[in-house]
């Protein structure tokens, strides 16, 4: 088990786009083992590659109550949101001790090359959407706290901050 060190914000590579992944190795088969170790020791339901520093198109997502049941993609993307959204209550391991609520679509369809090295489509709904649609912003160099208002932001960061000194 490798649990490996999120990247504290604000570093560049948080912002910087994840570079797509040409095909499946026993390599990034081995980074997605280590992501899984790392978003299971956090306790969370996602983590994109970029979080801990590695600079390519890789995702895990475990929604699951009874957890061992992670999904790990690489090149995700999102071919069809629900127009119905849903808010959920969203953090990271890259800004700790803050939340905010979010809303996104309630459903996506994803496609991503799956540990086979195939190209799979899935659906995912509720909480599992809301993390495949976090995991994908990360690795577009986007967080969660984007999609907030400017003063919320802030706020969030500047506590955040605060947090981080004690």
């Amino acid at each position: 088990m490798t649990v490996r060190t999120c990247l504290p914000w604000p570093d560049k590579r948080l912002r910087t786009p994840a570079e797509p992944v040409t095909e499946i190795t026993d390599e990034i088969r081995a980074i997605w083992t280590d992501m899984i170790d790392t978003m299971e020791a956090m306790p969370g339901v996602g983590l994109a590659a970029n979080q801990i520093g590695v600079m390519q198109r890789l995702a895990v997502v475990d929604a699951s109550q009874e957890r061992g049941k992670a999904v790990c993609m690489a090149n995700p993307e999102i071919l069809h949101a629900s127009i119905e959204d849903r808010e959920y209550d969203e953090a990271s391991p890259n800004l700790p001790g803050v939340h905010a609520k979010i809303s996104r679509p309630r459903a996506v369809t994803v496609r991503f090359l799956n540990a086979d090295g195939e190209i799979e489509e899935r659906d995912f709904v509720l909480l599992w959407a809301t993390s495949v649609q976090h995991q994908i912003d990360h690795l577009n160099g986007k967080m969660y706290f984007d999609h907030l208002s400017k003063v919320k932001r802030d706020m969030l960061i500047k506590k955040s901050k605060k947090l981080s000194r004690r």
